[in-house]
């Protein structure tokens, strides 16, 4: 009797321990368990730098674990979003991706990543219009003054964009194909570099997107000739949009939202859209976004990952009829 009595006790323990050890499995299984990783595939203080800032200490604050903003710069944010496809599909690595690094260099160039396979969409965080700038010692008051400039002085005027295949730079070379002018490309390595050579009078004209110019148009350092959207930004209400100011069906929406490496789990995924989404709904995150000039969205993986397969089949169509490759 009293080894079967230890028997007993001892198949007892057992039961009891089994519960405890499968709530500790499945709190080992629990995400978030340390920081995540945005990588901004640009420099800092761009729109997409300023919007990444944003979102992540709001989303580290709602999964109770830092979200730090990683800058991987270069060939127009190729290599930041090459690095989140071949990170681990674990959820602690996400990419703020553009409309450069998912719509225009997929059609411009021969890219390491595929933008559609090699990602998980979660959700698209903000869209803005890019904005042609000048510097206010330039004659350009107007779009049309600068179009009639141009129209004279062929190949004469230089524009900066933020990077070569860059929305900002696709927006002026549609400028030229729509209005029939040659203005001259000079790239650079960012949005913060670009608009500090636009401020000192090293080029006169740019295009940007309007988050990260907003400062410098209230300041009055840049003048605001036109906006790239098919709409006048809330933000700034006084400046045309380039088809009202005479290039008739020109429009050019920049978009950012979050990605993470293909395989990331759905649960993963849809917990991080769910909580950006809600955060996009805050009063006081909507209006940051608006005082740079960008709208809050939050949509869902599915709504985002349709968005971004017709965008690569719009400007397909766009590159295709123009011929320009980027090498």
């Amino acid at each position: 009797m009293p080894e079967q009595r230890r028997a007993l006790l001892v198949a007892l323990a057992g039961v009891m321990i089994l519960p405890a050890r499968a709530g500790a499995q499945a709190g080992d299984g629990a995400w978030p368990q340390r920081p995540l990783k945005l990588v901004v595939p640009y420099p800092p203080g761009g729109t997409t730098d300023l919007l990444a800032r944003i979102v992540a200490p709001r989303l580290a604050e709602r999964l109770k674990q830092p979200v730090l903003v990683e800058n991987r710069a270069g060939a127009g944010g190729t290599i930041g979003a090459h690095a989140v496809a071949r990170a681990p599909a674990d959820g602690y690595t996400l990419l703020m991706a553009t409309i450069a690094t998912h719509t225009l260099n997929p059609v411009l160039t021969k890219l390491p990543y595929d933008p559609l396979k090699d990602f998980e969409p979660i959700t698209d965080v903000a869209d803005s219009p890019n904005v042609l700038l000048a510097n206010p010692a330039t004659p350009y008051v107007t779009l049309g003054d600068l179009l009639a400039d141009a129209r004279a002085r062929p190949g004469a005027i230089a524009f900066g964009s933020t990077s070569p295949g860059g929305s900002p730079h696709m927006s002026g070379e549609l400028l030229k194909a729509m209005a029939k002018v040659d203005l001259i490309h000079v790239p650079y390595k960012g949005g913060a570099p670009m608009l500090t050579d636009l401020i000192g009078g090293q080029i006169p004209i740019g295009f940007d997107n309007l988050p990260s110019a907003m400062a410098h148009i209230r300041s009055g350092k840049l003048r605001a000739l036109a906006v790239t959207s098919s709409r006048r930004s809330v933000m700034a209400p006084d400046v045309p949009t380039i088809a009202e100011a005479g290039v008739a069906g020109y429009q050019v929406d920049a978009w950012f939202g979050l990605l993470a490496p293909a395989g990331t789990p759905a649960a993963i995924v849809s917990t991080v859209q769910r909580e950006v989404a809600d955060l996009m709904k805050e009063p006081d995150t909507a209006r940051q976004m608006r005082e740079l000039g960008a709208e809050a969205v939050g949509n869902t993986p599915g709504q985002f990952a349709r968005m971004l397969a017709s965008e690569l089949e719009r400007w397909s169509k766009v590159v295709a009829a123009s011929g320009l490759k980027i090498e």
